[in-house]
């Protein structure tokens, strides 16, 4: 079973950068897509990034050009570096292999 720890997470300033890190367990981290998610207050889960094993990214319309997904596959990682952000990127964020969520880490962007 897929194990997935995301660290990073914290109070940052709008304007600001953080990156988060997710950590993942097992052998087959690199041969599949990896994700990150969040979820806001009272909103559903959505879809922030994703990269795939080619490293083909993909975004939400909300984060491009502000956020890179990047991977390492030798040391089964994936980032989330978010930059510029916003209040409105706070939210508990979530990375994502295959049907295996983390935990989350929390991302709180002061006005």
């Amino acid at each position: 079973q897929v194990q997935l720890v995301e660290s990073g997470g914290g109070l940052v300033q709008a304007g600001g950068s953080m990156r988060l890190s997710c950590a993942a367990s097992g052998s087959i981290f690199n041969i599949f897509t990896m994700g990150w998610y969040r979820q806001a207050p009272g909103k559903q889960r959505e879809l922030v990034a994703t990269i795939t094993s080619g490293y083909n990214t993909n975004y939400a319309d909300s984060v491009k050009g502000r956020f890179t997904i990047s991977r390492d596959n030798a040391k089964n990682m994936v980032y989330l570096q978010m930059d510029s952000l916003k209040p409105e990127d706070t939210a508990v964020y979530y990375c994502k292999l295959l049907g295996s969520w983390g935990k989350g880490t929390l991302v709180t962007v002061s006005s």
